[in-house]
This record gives C-alpha cells, structure tokens and sequence, in this order.
C-alpha cells in the first residue's frame, strides 16, 4: 500500500507482519489498520505472508519475514521508500516474528531497523509466568491456546532447553542494540507478563522502549470491541509512529 499524498519522496515505510498464533493468518489478516496509516501518515507498507506451522515450523516464518524485509530494503529506490525509516511492526504471533527478525538482522548486520512496534507480541515458549498460567479455558487465547501454537511451531522442542531466541525472542539473554521499541499488551490476557518483562529488559540494556499495559484489556480487544480503551490504544499507537517519523 502506497500513500495518495506522501509526506516525503521517498517515504518511510511500515513493514508488518500479522498475527494468528503461528498457525494462520494471511497478508490480508490486521490490514485495515495499516491502511489507516497509509493515509494518516503518508508512509508506504508492506505486510508479509509468512509459511505457517506445522506444516512448517521453525525456521521457516521467521526466515520468511526476514527474507522480506532484506527485499524491501534492497528495492528501496524503487519502491518510494526511505531505507533509513523502516519500521518494523507486528501483533501477537507478529509481534513476536518481529522481534526476532530485530534480533537477526542485529546479529548478522542485516537491514536497519528504525523502530519496532510490537502488539501483545508472542515471545515465550516456556509459559512459565503467572499470567501464562491464569487463563484456563477461558479467553480469546488462554494457555491451551498459546501451548498449540508453540507446539506446532516447535514440535517436541517447545519449552526445552534448545530453543532458539530467534524463535522465542524472550530467550535473548542479551536486547542490546535493538532499535527503540514500542510495546503494548492487554492487562488480562496470557501474553501480559512476559512483554512487561521484555520491555524492562529492553530498558535495561540500553534500548529506548515505551510500554503500555490496558486496563481489564484481553487479547486482541482492539479488534474484537469498540470501546474508549481500544480508541485510546489504537491512538497512542499511532502517535508514536508519528513520533518515530518525524
């Protein structure tokens, strides 16, 4: 999607990467969002259709949204887009893909990276914090929910000792270099903990992170409810892509 009336030529651009627990979800899956952003913000996006678990696990999705990445930033020019202004953007089993695409291309000098925006991202394969426990069969996604996904991703592997960050971002021991992240996560819901506790360590290591957590908010609520806490999120979100972009 390219804007009517972009800002600069060439613009900034969103690369965005959908959710659906690693098991669905297409290309199309969360667009209209970032359509609103095509036409607020005057960037440039692109999201990504990634192979899904199980019929390919790991490391088929996260080399998938790589791959994409490393295309658009070399066919930058020709795209309208401005290399140096990427923002790299995900929800829940997104959110966590984009995580580990930051990682990588930290790793092996890939692409830059300008900002990660992560939505209740999917970061831990281990579901050992409280809030990946309290949901038991209740919820958009409850522990059951997160478990499958894993699994499928994983195979045996799931919550092992050999699990690479690159497929469970919150095994990194070390968040240094990562470029500023934005995060937000509802209150009640199985990814809550996790993502607080990324974003500390994120803080920790250097990197600028801004953090919400929403009130009595469950997973995916933006979509599923029309409520003043989604408006409120959905616009703090975009203030700071704005922010990002100026």
């Amino acid at each position: 999607m390219a804007p009517t009336n972009p800002r600069t030529v060439p613009s900034p651009a969103i690369y965005y990467i959908h959710g659906g627990g690693m098991v669905m979800g297409n290309r199309f899956t969360g667009v209209e969002g970032l359509a609103d952003l095509v036409d607020e913000l005057g960037v440039v996006a692109v999201s990504v259709e990634y192979r899904l678990a199980p019929e390919y696990p790991h490391p088929a999705p996260v080399e998938d949204c790589y791959a994409g990445l490393v295309w658009i930033t070399e066919n930058a020019e020709d795209l309208g887009i401005d290399s140096a202004r990427i923002i790299v953007m995900g929800a829940s089993a997104g959110g966590g893909l984009a995580a580990a695409i930051a990682l990588f291309a930290r790793d092996h000098n890939g692409p830059t990276i300008s900002h990660l925006v992560l939505g209740c991202p999917m970061l831990d394969d281990r579901g050992i914090t409280p809030s990946s426990q309290e949901l038991d069969g209740i919820g958009v996604f409850d522990r059951t929910s997160n478990r499958t996904g894993w699994g499928a991703l994983l195979g045996d592997a799931a919550g092992g000792p050999d699990v690479s960050y690159y497929a469970a971002p919150a095994r990194a021991t070390d968040l240094s270099g990562l470029p500023p992240t934005f995060l937000d996560v509802g209150q009640v819901e199985t990814f809550r903990d996790e993502v607080i506790d990324f974003a500390a360590r994120l803080s920790r290591s250097g990197v600028l992170a801004e953090l919400h957590v929403w009130p009595g908010a469950f997973h995916g609520f933006e979509v599923v409810v029309t409520s003043d806490i989604s408006k409120t999120a959905g616009q703090t979100r975009r203030a700071y892509i704005a922010r990002a972009l100026s």
